[in-house]
């Protein structure tokens, strides 16, 4: 904990991030608390303008407190709204936004702490890929039309079942990114580095790929916080094709890394995401 504490005074990209998450979360919460939930939401559309001139004024990497001010304020008013109307139907897809923004903040963040070379205004994982952001449309989609046209399907505690979840998927790829350490990166590693050593304790004991077994369960748990049947299933299957193939690319270079290690450790270990075995040498 103390080696967080002194990152945080050290590192200044990491301070300015946090800092500007924390005040545009707590000034949207008291808006909408203070005002009204119109005022939030404005405070959630300005934030990002807001940050990115403040940024570029004070000479700060203003593509990374951006992102982390419109995530603090789409957090700060998602928690509110959420929690006020608790047994509205809208908050089922307000508090899938809450989880969305602390997902994507806390990948920059524990991406800072664990391997702080590879961080990068990309860590937030916002430019993730197109294919993302469609199926995150239409999950929105589909939420629209089933609560207007058949509500009841809504149930709070299949939603808050889902958070549970969520929150279970983000906290176990979190563990899995600090256990790693400076062997975790956003991108498969296609050459060996001198520090690069094979993760086999901690967490990594129970499932050869944690950070993948928790975002897969995060992915597909947060349709099940919206009650989407549809995309619940359909994330399903993206989410474990796109896993299925990364691990098999990423355990081939593994084997070529470790050889014989790799072996062992994969036999006696499973790879964390259903039914996918990885790469088996010829």
């Amino acid at each position: 904990m103390s080696a967080i504490f002194k990152q945080f005074q050290l590192d200044t990209e990491l301070r300015h991030v946090s800092l500007h998450f924390l005040l545009f979360f707590i000034v949207t919460v008291i808006s909408s608390l203070a005002v009204n939930f119109w005022i939030g939401l404005i405070f959630v559309l300005i934030s990002g303008p807001i940050s990115w001139k403040v940024g570029k004024f004070q000479n700060w990497k203003y593509q990374c407190t951006t992102q982390a001010a419109v995530l603090g304020a789409t957090s700060g008013f998602s928690l509110i709204y959420s929690i006020i109307n608790f047994n509205d139907k809208s908050s089922f897809i307000v508090r899938y936004f809450f989880l969305l923004s602390i997902f994507h903040f806390t990948e920059y963040i524990f991406t800072a702490l664990s391997n702080r070379r590879s961080l990068q205004a990309d860590s937030f994982l916002l430019n993730h890929s197109v294919s993302y952001w469609i199926a995150a449309i239409a999950s929105w989609i589909e939420f629209g039309v089933e609560v207007f046209l058949i509500p009841e399907m809504k149930l709070q505690s299949i939603s808050l079942l889902g958070v549970g979840l969520c929150i279970f998927g983000d906290i176990f790829r979190k563990t899995a990114m600090l256990t790693a350490g400076s062997g975790f990166t956003h991108r498969l590693a296609q050459t060996k580095r001198y520090d690069h050593k094979l993760m086999t304790e901690g967490i990594y004991s129970y499932v050869r790929h944690p950070a993948y077994c928790g975002w897969f369960i995060w992915a597909v748990s947060t349709q099940i916080v919206m009650c989407n049947p549809i995309c619940c299933i359909a994330y399903g299957y993206v989410t474990w094709h796109f896993f299925s193939q990364r691990i098999y690319d990423e355990e081939r270079d593994l084997f070529a890394f470790f050889g014989e290690a790799y072996l062992e450790y994969k036999q006696n270990v499973p790879s964390g995401v259903p039914f996918v075995s990885g790469y088996d040498r010829p």
